[in-house]
């Protein structure tokens, strides 16, 4: 009895045994009646693709999201330095608030990173291939529960998200509020006589307190803020970051939709399961009650 082992790529795809050689081979060797190919195709069976794209999406709008918003909240600062507050202590609570943002941004990458492996992983052991792959899968309460909790989590954070989401867009509306100013300033169209009484002025969104010096940027100045490369870059940063922040949205509803078909699919294989052993043993007793009835008419006889 030799043991057959095929390996394909990184995937350990079947293991069997034979009790005999190959007859049309003349040197002995054994004969594998199942090739390479239809074993890389039995192990691509078993990846979850709604998962790993749904993985791919997650990590790509985090990514976006996280890296762009950290730059624009730098040049965000930047500007509010150089051109709206030019002393310090008026600007102090908003620059700490922003420091404090970006680790918190630190924090969503790291977390992020894991929860989508973590749910990667159990799309994989989930998924109705990979059943098929590993012969028997029985579940467990645990592994029920655990799908559950993963249900409930990912909703939670998707609704975390929308709002995230919605946090987003109010850099992105008070940017595009300067940039159509500047915009409807160097229009000719617009023929104004005195461009020095178009003023933005800061402090009424709450970013910097009314006591702030200057506060506002009217006229050319303000024309010379949206020149600036900070305000371009900030401004096209914090548009990918929202962006990013809605691919992360779609990317969860898409995990909830897959975690909670996962689970309904636990829920009915362990009902099938706890079926098919009432049946057995029902067997089992009626075999029992046969055999024993069989031995009482023997008896008799």
């Amino acid at each position: 009895m030799y043991p057959q082992t095929v390996h394909c790529g990184d995937w350990l795809c079947f293991t069997r045994q034979r009790n005999t050689l190959d007859e049309t081979d003349p040197s002995g060797s054994l004969h594998f009646p199942h090739g390479c190919f239809e074993c890389c195709i039995k192990c691509l069976g078993g990846v979850p693709y709604a998962s790993l794209v749904a993985t791919i999406l997650c990590f790509s709008g985090v990514a976006l999201f996280c890296g762009c918003g950290h730059v624009a909240l730098t040049g965000t600062v930047t500007i509010l330095e150089t051109h709206f507050s030019k002393v310090t202590t008026d600007h102090e609570m908003l620059t700490n608030v922003i420091q404090l943002m970006q680790y918190v941004i630190y924090g969503i990458a790291s977390f992020f990173f894991l929860y989508g492996i973590i749910l990667l992983a159990e799309g994989f052991y989930t998924t109705s291939a990979v059943k098929e792959l590993h012969s028997e899968f029985k579940t467990t309460i645990c592994g029920r529960c655990i799908s559950g909790m993963f249900v409930f989590l990912t909703y939670i954070l998707g609704v975390a998200w929308l709002g995230v989401f919605g946090f987003s867009a109010v850099p992105v509306f008070l940017f595009y509020n300067m940039w159509s100013t500047c915009a409807a300033m160097k229009s000719p169209m617009a023929n104004l006589t005195n461009i020095d009484s178009i003023c933005v002025d800061v402090r009424q969104y709450g970013i910097i307190p009314w006591n702030a010096t200057p506060g506002k940027a009217c006229g050319s100045t303000l024309g010379d803020i949206c020149n600036t490369s900070e305000f371009y870059l900030s401004y096209h940063l914090y548009i990918v970051a929202c962006a990013g922040a809605g691919a992360t949205v779609i990317a969860l509803i898409h995990f909830l939709m897959i975690l909670s078909a996962n689970w309904a699919y636990l829920k009915d294989a362990s009902q099938m399961h706890a079926y098919q052993d009432i049946k057995m043993k029902e067997e089992r007793e009626l075999q029992d009650i046969t055999s024993r009835s069989k031995e009482c008419l023997n008896s008799y006889t």
